[in-house]
């Protein structure tokens, strides 16, 4: 069975935090919520927050300071970085190729992920021609695609 690791990464706000953990707790595919350079209120009252929602929905959580140190704990097969400041799009048909996938979406809109963490794994951009898209819009972009492949629907 697929395992999809779902992650945000360098993350200030609390609401932001709040609803992409919503999201990923509410889709069965996903096996654990990696969260990543959490700041401010994000870290100070969304981590407990979040923890309270993992325990409900009975999904884990993992919580690192970095983006390698998730990337050297899962092993994931491939790490696709989510932005849409990327040039390449993400091929879903390529990506249902691997069974362990790491997705990370950037908690900061517009800026996505400095050079050394695009050079972690793939960079990619999943809608065409839109931009200023924040991490639970793009999350769900993904999961719409993601689930119709996986279920056969497509």
């Amino acid at each position: 069975m697929k395992e999809l690791y779902f992650g945000l990464h360098n993350l200030t706000s609390n609401q932001r935090l709040l609803d992409f953990s919503k999201l990923a707790f509410n889709i069965k595919y996903v096996k654990y919520l990696v969260l990543t350079k959490l700041g401010g209120t994000a870290a100070q009252s969304g981590v407990p927050e979040v923890s309270k929602l993992a325990f409900k929905y009975n999904k884990p959580i993992l919580v690192l300071p970095e983006l390698k140190d998730a990337i050297d704990l899962l092993k994931p097969e491939i790490t696709l970085l989510v932005s849409q400041n990327a040039e390449k799009q993400i091929d879903f048909n390529n990506l249902m190729k691997y069974d362990k996938i790491l997705i990370i979406f950037s908690g900061i809109e517009g800026s996505g992920f400095n050079k050394i963490e695009q050079s972690l794994g793939e960079y990619v951009r999943i809608v065409e021609d839109a931009q200023d898209l924040g991490a639970v819009s793009l999350a769900s972009f993904f999961l719409c695609k993601y689930l119709q492949l996986v279920e056969g629907k497509v």
